[in-house]
């Protein structure tokens, strides 16, 4: 008999890029990823721009002809509901199962609802392609589009609408957008860029009720200040749980969620369970820290993709020093970050014009990370600094 195939289910970004490791790594065993949707793998990221602004059709990440080449056997419509770790078999959704030799989970993130919220048309969540088609087709006959959530899927969706010249009101429970990531100090400066683009942003209040009109479809909201908010399509970002309930009496040990939640893995993605790894949006990987976390951003996919699969075929890992990194645009503005910016860390603002702008994030002394919007070269030459953990009197030239 031949061995039983190495199984990866999640057919996302992490899931792609873990599949294309193994075999650069050298793996000629056979290789399933399975996903839960009927399209082929693709780009998450423009959902929330391009594609939602109707300026692109196509997200995909890799045509038909490349899994046949690489000989990756792409099963779509396939969604996992169970494993019994012990006998290394997954149960599928169909009834059927799958016998496997090691099995990878990267089944990502499914976007958080507001509890208590009833269920009416022109509400959206944004996750995934079906979603983005939703909310696109949505847009066109839209006056007043209400966020709740600037975060950065929040701040995105902000600036799309804006540009499609509907009008948005933001709304975000803390004092500032991104306060939770990047801190006050530079959530205000996002904010600033929201009001110069025409955004009614309203921070510091929530969401308590949604309007419904006869025909039960949004016609607005009620905030928790008070106040009423006309808007004739809504979008929920408040967050997203990583996929792992199918997982819950598989023994397999998961983070709890006051933690972040995720399926709780070491520094290269081995889980609890014998033959078990985890990769992408649902791996609480163990960091330099101590700690384990789950990071939500697209290149650290591809870079936890890269030491799983070494790690499980047993070569030799990447030795480059790791700078985190992770980017969003809004309106003309990219903003950057490098490193591991905190919401409590020092700040100190090195450039502001007004719109663009660049930050050092500060822990005793050193420089962790550095924040940019629209400063791409200045951003990116910090990397080998932060890398070597460099004094930040270093980069301001102090003696």
């Amino acid at each position: 008999m031949s061995a039983a195939p190495i199984v990866i289910v999640g057919a996302g970004l992490a899931g792609l890029r873990t599949a294309e490791e193994l075999r650069r790594a050298g793996y000629e065993g056979e290789l399933i990823l399975l996903g839960d949707e009927s399209r082929p793998p693709y780009d998450r990221p423009p959902l929330s721009k391009q594609f939602v602004r109707g300026e692109t059709d196509d997200t995909t990440l890799r045509p038909a002809e490349f899994f046949t080449e690489k000989k990756i056997d792409l099963r779509l419509n396939q969604e996992a509901v169970g494993v019994d770790a012990e006998a290394r078999r997954l149960r599928l959704a169909d009834g059927s199962a799958l016998d496997y030799s090691e099995l990878i989970i990267a089944t990502g993130l499914r976007p958080r609802r507001l509890p208590g919220l009833p269920d009416l048309g022109g509400v959206h969540v944004l996750r995934n392609h079906a979603d983005a088609a939703a909310l696109r087709s949505e847009l066109g006959g839209a006056k007043v589009a209400l966020v709740i959530g600037a975060g950065f899927i929040g701040c995105e969706l902000a600036a799309s609408f804006r540009a499609s010249g509907v009008e948005v009101v933001l709304v975000e429970p803390q004092p500032t957008p991104l306060a939770s990531v990047l801190g006050e100090q530079i959530g205000a400066l996002v904010a600033r860029m929201h009001r110069d683009e025409g955004v009614d942003l309203r921070c510091g209040t929530g969401v308590d009720s949604l309007l419904a009109d006869d025909g039960g479809k949004v016609r607005g909201v009620l905030l928790t200040d008070g106040s009423e908010v006309a808007a004739d399509l809504v979008v929920i970002g408040v967050g997203s749980r990583p996929v792992t309930e199918w997982l819950a009496e598989s023994g397999i040990e998961l983070a709890e969620p006051a933690a972040g939640g995720g399926v709780l893995a070491d520094e290269v993605g081995r889980t609890s369970a014998a033959g078990v790894w985890a990769v992408g949006d649902v791996a609480a990987w163990l960091h330099d820290t101590g700690a384990r976390k789950r990071v939500e951003h697209w290149t650290n996919a591809g870079e936890q993709a890269k030491l799983l699969a070494c790690a499980l075929l047993g070569a030799e890992p990447p030795t480059a020093a790791r700078v985190p990194y992770f980017w969003s645009d809004q309106y003309d503005v990219k903003i950057q970050a490098l490193g591991t910016p905190g919401a409590t860390d020092e700040v100190r603002i090195v450039s502001d014009d007004g719109r663009k702008f660049l930050a050092y994030y500060i822990q005793d002394g050193i420089l962790t990370g550095v924040v940019g919007a629209g400063m791409t070269a200045q951003v990116m030459k910090t990397r080998a600094k932060i890398a070597a953990g460099a004094p930040v009197a270093e980069l301001l030239g102090a003696s």
